[in-house]
């Protein structure tokens, strides 16, 4: 615009002795208008003064000449007004601008000349600085949507990190209880096998009857230590639950508890509410451990699992053996009953248990009502 109006001066004012002034205080507007481009973002006093000068230059050259086309070179500063500051004060730039035009052609020209110029220039203006607004505004929800993008991706970044600290966790807690059920079981029967070699080692030559008492003994012993390692085995593996089902993979452990211990157990199952994968697991898992207590701790030779998926649903494992007070159960004492609540609060269920000395066991999980 501005190179036009330069051009557009020569060859009006070529014969005039105003070209020498007018070209000169074009010329005065390339430093104004580049320190705006440079530095106006960084220094706004210095954004308001560029723009002020060559508003004054287009006002001052208007009066000289009392030429229409030097009109046009108010739109320049109002557009630098829309990029650097706001819609509204744009707006107001073009207002004023048009009103200063309309005045300083309305002597030299005619009344409908000067009004038709000045509206002209204002919706010219006015289209011109819309548009900033409107690139400006695109420009800002491009940059918001960049950071929502960012923020979607750290947040799915945290989810991806969040799973996978999950699944450690779940594999740690997995360790730790196999190394519990090793300790409380497996490896004292072993330890147990230890002694009863090399007690029946120093018998040998002195009663070899009572050392064909503990081979028999240790034949046990040795029987029982690959029974806690078959369900130790079975544990590891889930395949069941995807294979036959639920309710498939309880009917199969409790047939392998019947099997490996001589437990009978019940299963009891009521409605057909679905079950997450999750919680199906957490449950089978639940049902694992409870048998596993009624076979070492309870001394019964029954029991019963009871499922309820109706209405609210809950899990009940049941026996009819010694019984035990739950105050006096101490963590690390082998019974697996924290092992089984941090199950049932990783799929959002609460877990009881329900004892007392000869009175038998009932461990109950339930689903709270709307979770």
């Amino acid at each position: 615009m501005l190179f036009s109006v330069a051009l557009r001066s020569v060859l009006v004012f070529q014969n005039s002795p105003l070209l020498d002034r007018v070209l000169l205080l074009l010329f005065l507007w390339l430093p104004a208008l580049l320190a705006d481009i440079l530095y106006g973002r960084q220094l706004r006093w210095l954004a308001v003064l560029s723009i002020s000068m060559e508003f004054l230059l287009t006002q001052y050259l208007l009066l000289v000449t009392q030429t229409d086309f030097f009109a046009f070179l108010f739109a320049i500063p109002c557009m630098q007004v829309m990029q650097r500051f706001s819609y509204k004060a744009a707006t107001a730039l073009v207002a004023l601008s048009t009103l200063l035009i309309f005045l300083t052609l309305l002597q030299p020209y005619s009344l409908p000349f000067s009004l038709a110029t000045a509206v002209v220039y204002f919706g010219g203006s006015l289209f011109l600085v819309t548009y900033i607004e409107s690139i400006r505004r695109a420009g800002a929800i491009e940059e918001q949507q960049q950071v929502l993008a960012m923020q979607l991706k750290q947040a799915n970044d945290q989810m991806v990190l969040y799973s996978s600290q999950r699944k450690q966790l779940a594999a740690v807690r997995e360790r730790q209880r196999l190394v519990r059920e090793l300790h409380d079981s497996v490896t004292q029967t072993i330890f147990s096998m230890t002694l009863t070699t090399q007690s029946a080692l120093m018998l040998l030559d002195h009663d070899r009857n009572q050392v064909a008492v503990l081979l028999d003994r240790l034949d046990h012993l040795t029987h029982n230590v690959l029974t806690e390692m078959q369900i130790l085995i079975s544990r590891l593996g889930p395949e069941s639950l995807t294979a036959n089902g639920f309710t498939g993979a309880i009917l199969e452990h409790i047939a392998e508890r019947g099997r490996i211990d001589n437990l009978s157990v019940q299963l009891e199952v009521s409605g057909v509410q679905p079950l997450t994968a999750m919680e199906e697991q957490g449950l089978f898992r639940i049902v694992q451990e409870g048998l596993n207590n009624v076979v070492k701790h309870a001394g019964a030779a029954q029991a019963v699992v009871r499922l309820h998926l109706e209405g609210q649903p809950y899990l009940e494992v049941e026996d009819y053996g010694i019984g035990f007070d739950p105050q006096l159960v101490h963590p690390g004492s082998g019974m697996g009953l924290a092992n089984m609540k941090d199950r049932a609060r990783e799929i959002g269920w609460s877990l009881c248990v329900k004892s007392s000395p000869g009175n038998g066991t009932r461990i109950q999980v339930w689903k709270e009502t709307g979770g």
